[in-house]
């Protein structure tokens, strides 16, 4: 079995202020990192596992385990349950970590098999812009509230000018799975986990709301090009942000064609299928075994019905019907 499955994701490009670090007075900071020798816009893996969980959440209410609270001071968070891999798809895939061991009572620990500590079996990282980032900034004004005898409250009555530093770019970020990890062949939850697969897949085709300028900014994280590799390989064995301003990945199509990777371990998918690569290109690829896709979704629904025996495509369309029929 080809247990490891390597993706390289890239969105398409657009303005955005998203993932912002602390203030520096009234200036919004773009989170960043040096590459060679430029700053590059960055979004944290955990913002993106965040928004994934959320969309696993909105396909059926009771898959996930923990849930966002948005009506806090801070960032919180809630639970539904004690940790339970075999019950949540965001717990067996996501893994957790209880800090007080304490808190769970021994009926659970002793009826679950408990595990105080479970690794992510999702490995993703950061989420890197494709364009440098180039000092633009954007100005713009919270207004003062006037005094009003009329009205209920009052939120400030301070006016201040903001400016917030922006980029035009596409992000690209990888992820990997060992598909032994998933227990896709266990004899009693094999099927479930198969399931939560292609929810995981399908989550992915569909990635939003990863990070929003206070909910304000509209940037979509899901693939607009996407490079899939299945392989036995412990390692992807290629630069897993290989994508290039021009949104090639030339490390990965020329090794193909040198018969450095072999072709049939890899799907491509997405707008570098359409329009990046010529007609002769897409032809010796497919020669060598490589499939390719128009859209990226149709990738990762190839790649999930290759892996599990089913597409996740054919299940979203029950669902959208089911909803209908209500």
């Amino acid at each position: 079995m080809k247990k490891n499955l390597f993706v390289t994701a890239l969105t398409c490009p657009a303005p955005t202020s998203n993932y912002r670090g602390e203030k520096e007075e009234n200036r919004l900071v773009l989170q960043k990192i040096i590459r060679q020798g430029k700053e590059y816009a960055v979004i944290s893996p955990e913002a993106i596992r965040s928004a994934w969980r959320e969309i696993l959440q909105s396909y059926d209410p009771g898959l996930c385990n923990r849930s966002r609270l948005h009506n806090e001071t801070q960032l919180a968070v809630q639970f539904q349950d004690y940790p339970w891999p075999e019950r949540y798809i965001d717990d067996f895939f996501f893994g957790y970590f209880v800090a007080k061991r304490e808190q769970i009572p021994e009926a659970i620990k002793k009826k679950r098999n408990f595990q105080f500590k479970r690794d992510s079996i999702l490995r993703n990282n950061l989420a890197l812009a494709l364009e440098p980032y180039r000092q633009d900034t954007m100005f713009t004004q919270s207004p003062s509230t006037i005094e009003n005898k009329s009205a209920p409250w009052k939120n400030t009555t301070d006016s201040v000018l903001l400016y917030r530093e922006t980029t035009h770019t596409a992000f690209q970020f990888p992820f990997a799975i060992n598909l032994i990890d998933c227990k896709l062949d266990d004899p009693e939850l094999g099927e479930q986990y198969k399931r939560w697969l292609g929810l995981l897949l399908r989550a992915l085709s569909e990635l939003n709301g990863v990070a929003g300028n206070a909910t304000r900014s509209y940037f979509e994280m899901a693939p607009a090009s996407i490079v899939i590799r299945l392989t036995p390989s412990l390692v992807a064995n290629y630069d897993t942000y290989g994508f290039q301003p021009d949104g090639t990945f030339p490390e990965v199509v020329e090794g193909i064609l040198a018969e450095d990777y072999p072709g049939s371990e890899f799907i491509l998918g997405g707008q570098m299928v359409r329009d990046k690569l010529s007609a002769e290109t897409l032809t010796q690829l497919q020669a060598k075994g490589v499939r390719t896709y128009r859209m990226a979704n149709q990738a990762l629904n190839a790649i999930c019905e290759k892996i599990t025996g089913h597409g996740f495509e054919a299940e979203s369309k029950k669902v959208k019907k089911g909803k209908s029929a209500k």
